[in-house]
């Protein structure tokens, strides 16, 4: 887990080194297939493949192989060296970042450290209107907040380029695992002269790039083809010559093309196909605990869910147990808490929802619908909304049964392709929206932060001065023990409260064909990059 190695970054350490490169290690002995080309399943068709603009997993997982930041992260989830093949801090405040000198982009020019001061100001740039600036500001990075707001320009961000191979971070205050963060997708380089050259600067052909992989070919809808970038400073150790990513939103459909042969790893598969699939294929179904949580947000600012007696008596009616253990059935754990068990740095005080049979649970429930003015005679309507997915279509449909039978609520189920999806989410046109979250890096800020009320990702747009408050405070302690006990009272103000309803902790299900090696399957993150992947002789 990488957290842990964060907060040993004292005075003057440096966390890194050239020689710890994580690119594909081939054992010795190991007979390499002719033919190194990797077919990869997406969920869907990536909204965009500029990192300021990318919101979900079908963009992150191509955006991950064009470009690359100041660190990565190795199977474990710990750091290593990107771009940077060192850093410091002796304050954890002020952090110092050197560059390799072999960085390069894919047109063969230089990375630099102004290349991520422009990248980092215009993250935060309200012209951007990037739906990950916020990550700035949760980085502490100084003036990210009022540049956001709008209050400062662009060019006061807490980010300088000492020289051309070194880049200095001004943080608002300390903060031991800003390292970390650096490893997420928001804070990759993008080159100048290429965003400026055009609209259409992503496409195949004109991005550049400096990560393992350049852009050759996309055809919307059906797939995405990258090869090796010949200026990529590791490239020496790229053994992949051909990575074709396809979108498929249906499970079903993925897995039958990856029995086929035509797909080699799937971003998922049926929940009802696990125990066939075990039989079928044993040693290709992969399903290890993953840093993230499924569940539902509630829309806080209007219609009936703007209530918290109505949120809670929904989030109090879904039977976690029977989601985790029936529904799913994958070794998912059912979510009393938004932040995940696997998180590093948290240990859950046992909720209420979790001491009660939900016999008990309904009961109350019941109480609290009727108390807000619901009941047979006036029964509760609302809309359930979700991205196009047969899983989530599953559990919708067990969701909406469990609000029928237990409250009498009428539900009516909508879908929607990811792109009218994310429209819908980030306009507040829903009363209730699937919702997920797998964590940026590994510590419980990464959730919890989530819900604040300046957050873009506060889907429900829920508005707590109290939590705020505490989520401010979790971060000026100087404790894991105090920021266990900050994370725990915010955990009890959503509980009670329920903007969200947390249903079941992930796990990283997919398939891998046998002879595809390099996956890191137990990242916590499931941070995978097709540079570390090859394909054995089969």
């Amino acid at each position: 887990m990488k957290h842990p190695v964060s907060l040993l970054c004292t005075a003057l350490w440096l966390c890194g080194l050239s020689s710890l490169s994580y690119a594909a290690d081939v054992p010795q002995g190991t007979v390499l297939a002719q033919k190194q080309e990797l077919v990869r399943h997406i969920k869907d068709e990536p909204a965009s493949l500029d990192p300021a603009k990318a919101v979900g997993l079908p963009e992150i997982q191509v955006i991950r192989d064009l470009y690359e930041g100041l660190v990565n992260q190795n199977e474990k989830g710990e750091l290593v060296p990107g771009v940077a093949t060192r850093w410091q801090s002796n304050d954890n405040r002020i952090w110092t970042f050197t560059l390799r000198d072999n960085a390069k982009w894919s047109d063969g020019s230089p990375v630099t450290a102004q290349d991520f001061v422009y990248s980092w100001r215009r993250l935060v740039d309200p012209k951007t209107t990037s739906p990950f600036a916020w990550f700035a500001a949760l980085a502490g990075i100084n003036n990210a907040q009022a540049i956001i707001d709008g209050k400062a320009a662009p060019d006061t961000l807490g980010v300088t380029a000492v020289d051309a191979k070194t880049l200095r971070v001004q943080l608002d205050k300390p903060l031991p695992w800003f390292s970390n963060l650096t490893a997420n997708f928001a804070f990759y380089p993008v080159q100048k002269a290429n965003v400026e050259s055009g609209k259409e600067w992503t496409r195949p052909g004109a991005l550049v790039g400096n990560g393992a992989y350049v852009l050759k070919d996309r055809v919307v809808n059906e797939k995405l083809v990258v090869e090796p970038n010949p200026h990529y400073w590791d490239n020496a150790k790229t053994v992949l010559q051909k990575v074709t990513f396809v979108p498929i939103n249906q499970e079903s459909s993925a897995t039958k093309r990856y029995l086929a042969g035509d797909i080699d790893i799937t971003e998922s598969f049926p929940k009802n196909m696990y125990q066939k699939l075990l039989k079928d294929i044993p040693g290709q179904v992969y399903t290890p605990p993953q840093l993230g949580t499924y569940y539902y947000a509630f829309n806080t600012q209007k219609g009936p869910t703007a209530d918290a007696r109505v949120r809670l008596a929904l989030s109090m009616t879904i039977d976690r147990r029977i989601m985790a253990e029936k529904v799913l059935g994958t070794g998912e754990k059912p979510a009393w808490h938004f932040t995940p068990d696997v998180t590093a740095g948290f240990t859950p005080e046992t909720s209420p929802f979790e001491q009660m049979s939900q016999q008990e649970l309904n009961a109350q429930a019941k109480t609290l619908l009727q108390a807000a003015g619901y009941g047979p005679q006036r029964p509760l309507k609302l809309t359930l909304l979700y991205n196009t997915s047969e899983n989530h279509q599953k559990i919708a449909i067990a969701v909406a049964s469990m609000w029928k039978k237990n409250l009498g609520v009428d539900v009516k189920l909508q879908n929607q392709e990811w792109k009218t999806y994310i429209d819908s989410r980030n306009t507040g046109n829903f009363d209730v929206i699937r919702a997920s979250w797998v964590g940026d890096y590994n510590e419980p800020s990464t959730f919890l932060s989530l819900l604040t009320s300046s957050h873009s990702g506060n889907i429900s747009r829920f508005n707590d001065p109290a939590y705020d408050k505490i989520i401010n405070q979790a971060t000026l302690e100087t404790t894991e023990k105090a920021r266990n006990a900050d994370y725990n009272m915010a955990e009890k103000i959503l509980t009670e409260k329920a903007p969200i309803a947390p249903i079941y902790q992930y796990t990283n299900g997919r398939l891998i064909k046998p002879w595809v090696k390099g996956y890191p399957i137990n990242n916590p993150e499931d941070v995978a990059y097709s540079r570390t992947m090859y394909i054995e002789k089969h």
